[in-house]
C-alpha cells in the first residue's frame, strides 16, 4: 500500500456502513416522480456525480431531497484514472463539494481513461496492463481518495481492443490495485461478459477468479450485438437493452458464491418506462433474497 493508503480515511457516516445489501436503481429524469413517490421497493439509488456539479439552484435541491430518502451510490465517469497526465484538481473539487453534502454510501470510477490534454472525451478508453499504468493508475487512487475522503470502488471495463504492451491479467491488475491503495472493486457483470466475447475468453472462468471478498457493488446492464468486419460477434455495452439472460446467470452465480451483495441497475439508453426498469430491479431483489435465506 502506498503511503497516501496508509492514513485512516475520514468516510461519510453513510460509507461506513455502504450500500444495503439489495437491489438499486440509476437515476433518471424520466423515472423522477416514481422514485421520489419511493415506487419500485427501491433498496438505493446510484446518481452520475457529474450530473450534479452545479453551483446551486434546483439540480442541487433535488440532490438533497434525494439524499433525504435513499442510500446514495455516487458515480464518477470523468476522472480519467487511467490517464497519464494528473487528475484534474477542480474536478476533485466538485466531486469532493458532492461527497460533503450527501454523505453517499459509495462511490465509484471506472479502470479507463477519459481525458488527454485537457479535452474530456465521451467514452472510457481502455489502458494498457502493464507495470507502468499500474503505478499510475494506483498513485491516481490513492490521490483521489485522499482528495475526496473516501475508499473508491473501482470497476472492470468493458473493452473492444487490449494494448500489446499488456503483461499482466486484468484480474490481477485490479486486485493488486485494491492491494497498493486499499481502494474496493466494483464488479460489473455486462462488462465481463461484453469483453469475454469480444476477446474470445470464458466469462464464467473470469467471474470464478474475480475476487470478490473486495467487491463493494454490483452492476447489471444491457448490450447491443453486432458483427465486425471479419464477422465475428461483436458486444457493445450500450446500456439500451434489457439485461441478457447470461448476465443474469452470471449474477446468480455469483451471489451464490459471495452472498447477497449491493446490486445496481442501469439503463442509460433508450429510457423505458419505469414499471420495465422496476421489474428487473425486482428479478434482482429475488434473486438476493433467495441467498440471504440460504446464509440464514
Amino acid at each position: 500500500m502506498t503511503a497516501a493508503a496508509s492514513s485512516p480515511l475520514r468516510l461519510p457516516p453513510a460509507a461506513e456502513l455502504g450500500l444495503p445489501p439489495s437491489a438499486g436503481l440509476g437515476l433518471h429524469r424520466e423515472h423522477l416522480d416514481e422514485v421520489l413517490g419511493r415506487a419500485g421497493r427501491l433498496g438505493f439509488i446510484e446518481i452520475h456525480a457529474e450530473n450534479f456539479m452545479s453551483e446551486g439552484g434546483p439540480t442541487l435541491a433535488l440532490l438533497d431531497q434525494l439524499a433525504s430518502q435513499y442510500p446514495i451510490s455516487l458515480h464518477g465517469v470523468a476522472l480519467s484514472l487511467g490517464g497519464e497526465e494528473p487528475l484534474d484538481p477542480a474536478h476533485l473539487q466538485r466531486l469532493r463539494r458532492i461527497i460533503d453534502r450527501t454523505r453517499p454510501a459509495s462511490f465509484s470510477e471506472h479502470l479507463a481513461w477519459a481525458s488527454h490534454d485537457g479535452i474530456y472525451f465521451n467514452d472510457l478508453l481502455p489502458i494498457a496492463y502493464d507495470a507502468t499504468t499500474l503505478s499510475r493508475v494506483a498513485d491516481h487512487v490513492d490521490e483521489a481518495q485522499s482528495a475526496l475522503g473516501m475508499r473508491l470502488l473501482l470497476e472492470n471495463p468493458s473493452t473492444y481492443v487490449s494494448h500489446a504492451a499488456s503483461d499482466w491479467d486484468e484480474i490481477d491488475f485490479l486486485a493488486e490495485i485494491a492491494r497498493r491503495t486499499g481502494c474496493g472493486l466494483l464488479l460489473d457483470i455486462n462488462n465481463a461478459v461484453v469483453s469475454s466475447v469480444n476477446h474470445g475468453w470464458d466469462p464464467q472462468a473470469y467471474l470464478q477468479r474475480f475476487p470478490l471478498a473486495l467487491v463493494g457493488e454490483i452492476h447489471l446492464a444491457g448490450h447491443s450485438e453486432t458483427r465486425d468486419d471479419a464477422g465475428q460477434r461483436l458486444l457493445i455495452d450500450s446500456h439500451g437493452e434489457a439485461i441478457a439472460e447470461p448476465v443474469w446467470l452470471h449474477y446468480a452465480d455469483v451471489i451464490a458464491r459471495a452472498g447477497p451483495l449491493p446490486t445496481l441497475i442501469e439503463r442509460d439508453n433508450d429510457i423505458p418506462a419505469f414499471a420495465v426498469v422496476a421489474a428487473e430491479v425486482a428479478q434482482a431483489a429475488a434473486i438476493l433474497a433467495r441467498h440471504a435465506r440460504k446464509a440464514a
